[in-house]
């Protein structure tokens, strides 16, 4: 398997970027490679070279950075040569199975849109984060900002989007899906909630049971939790603050430890015709190694085959 990294994306790269590649190795099967997309000489002067002549890793020059205060789409016109515009040009033209970056989010989303497409039927896609189960497991949350103003076919799809990452990527069979709402009544909630009930309620796309509050979300009721982006992201960023706040007053156990960023890794975004994953921008040496092992799990996992399939014989 070939696993498209982007050295310079990330507060920290490439210095980080880096280190995190040399824990990946030590985890990859023997046979995996790792194409870096950066400029080559300053990659060339930090790695160990050991790791060139062992043909585990690649290094494809794209001496452009797109800076986290680039316009996106701007940038993609712009920066033909930099580090995500190439990792989206062997994405594309597959000569790597998964692309993944820390840098900007926007520009990863324009490449995915624009260079990758959506599988065909796919409304809209969506970034997707893991929350701990207090009992074991984990809460799939989509999504949690690419789409901020989600209308109610969306959210439709989003379980059956995040229904389908949750078994095929994670082995949970037959996951319970949820909308996040005020209250567990059928008609509680705004306008796009109620909306979007009436399209989940009886599906027979998903296992729908129902609206979940933000009390549910680290519960065994539910395996899946759809939401508009706007209020994913909200929901996201109090979880993030609350692990730090935590750590900061010294009151991790193992359990509150499993919120920490970079056990996971970075985001995927589902819905695309391949495997794109986003990271944190202050990703640490350790998330990109996660960051890059998730992304070789839901390669491997022929998750966007099994997508796809799911997408054209969903009902609706």
């Amino acid at each position: 398997m070939r696993l498209g990294l982007d050295v310079f994306g990330g507060d920290f790269a490439p210095q980080v970027t880096l280190e995190g590649l040399v824990m990946l190795l030590a985890e990859l099967p023997e046979g995996d490679c790792v194409v870096l997309f950066g400029d080559e000489q300053p990659i060339l002067d930090a790695i160990d070279h050991t790791l060139i002549e062992s043909g585990r890793i690649e290094i494809i020059h794209a001496p452009e950075i797109i800076e986290m205060g680039d316009s996106p789409i701007k940038a993609f016109q712009t920066k033909p040569n930099s580090s995500i515009v190439k990792g989206f040009e062997f994405l594309k033209s597959k000569k790597i199975d998964a692309f993944a970056s820390a840098g900007n989010s926007g520009a990863m989303m324009v490449g995915a849109m624009h260079a990758i497409n959506t599988i065909a039927g796919v409304i809209r896609p969506a970034s997707v984060v893991l929350a701990p189960k207090v009992d074991g497991g984990n809460t799939f949350i989509l999504d949690v900002g690419t789409n901020p103003d989600a209308k109610s076919d969306v959210l439709y799809q989003y379980g059956l989007l995040g229904a389908c990452y949750a078994e095929y990527v994670f082995g949970v069979k037959n996951p319970k899906v949820g909308l996040l709402n005020i209250g567990e009544e059928d008609k509680k909630g705004n306008l796009l909630v109620q909306s979007a009930f009436l399209l989940m309620k009886d599906s027979p796309d998903f296992n729908f049971i129902g609206n979940v509050e933000g009390r549910d979300l680290f519960s065994n009721k539910v395996d899946v939790i759809v939401c508009d982006g706007f209020t994913g992201n909200i929901v996201l960023k109090q979880i993030q603050a609350m692990y730090r706040l935590m750590e900061k007053r010294g009151l991790l156990d193992d359990y509150f430890k499993l919120f920490n960023y970079e056990i996971h890794g970075g985001s995927p975004l589902i819905g695309i015709n391949n495997t794109v994953v986003l990271g944190h921008g202050i990703s640490s040496a350790l998330a990109i190694k996660n960051m890059m092992l998730l992304s070789r799990s839901i390669a491997a996992s022929t998750f966007i085959e099994k997508l796809a399939n799911a997408i054209a014989f969903c009902s609706q």
